[in-house]
């Protein structure tokens, strides 16, 4: 919550929300992250925290853990939540009578060895090729979001054939090939908690219209939020209620 306020009182770019050098931790949180320095149960924004495997809502344990088993990381999951959440992309449905993956990971595999097993079925590996590049670039983090101590293989090749290597490789990929992506999901996600209904084929010229601006203001969060609240669709939402009331 912290991270976000701090991203739109201060005007900042959305795309810090996938890089940005900093975080805000107290002392129960740095520790948990390994970082050093921070004191007491206050709540502080820390810099320079890159190089520390931090800073972005990639890296938060909180959403790391989210996307996690209870009991072991979730390439899948994670990779999921990437490619729809942030991206904006869709699956096909599942098979039917899809095996589901052991809690524990057998002794002997990796979590990651786990997945390539379970989506080497050519049914399977149609939609696990498109997700689970992005969450076996995160095996870094734990189950918890802790980094792990020991050296895991977070190389992989993802759908459209780019080759990435853990966080550093994630985040320059979804800054270069994908930023237009991230920002048209972003947008259109603010757009529909704007309007407080599911944006419509007839919001496309707003949303290219907001894409237009932030290309040219260094994707600053109110150049989105002045695009939203100076459009038709917003300035009209009260007469509509009033008109239906």
């Amino acid at each position: 919550i912290r991270f976000f306020t701090d991203l739109f009182t201060n005007d900042g770019s959305m795309l810090h929300l996938l890089a940005a050098d900093h975080t805000f931790l107290n002392e129960s949180l740095a520790k948990h992250y390994g970082i050093g320095g921070v004191q007491g149960p206050a709540w502080r924004r820390v810099t320079g925290v890159g190089p520390q495997g931090r800073g972005g809502i990639l890296t938060m344990a909180s959403v790391l853990a989210k996307q996690s088993g209870a009991a072991r990381t979730s390439p899948i999951l994670r990779g999921n939540w990437i490619y729809e959440t942030l991206l904006g992309e869709h699956l096909p449905k599942p098979p039917a009578n899809v095996p589901l993956l052991p809690e524990a990971v057998p002794a002997g595999l990796t979590a990651r060895q786990l997945i390539e097993q379970h989506s080497s079925d050519p049914q399977c590996a149609k939609c696990h090729r498109r997700i689970d590049p992005y969450g076996f670039a995160l095996e870094q983090y734990d189950a918890i979001g802790r980094l792990r101590k020991e050296n895991l293989d977070t190389r992989t090749r993802l759908a459209d054939g780019s080759s990435i290597d853990g966080l550093a490789g994630l985040q320059q990929y979804l800054l270069q090939q994908r930023k237009d992506d991230f920002l048209r999901q972003f947008c259109r996600k603010l757009l529909g908690y704007s309007l407080g209904r599911a944006v419509q084929l007839s919001d496309e010229p707003l949303l290219q219209e907001i894409e237009q601006q932030l290309a040219g203001q260094g994707a600053r969060f109110s150049v989105a939020v002045q695009t939203i609240v100076q459009s038709q669709q917003f300035r009209e939402i009260r007469g509509r209620q009033m008109a239906s009331n």
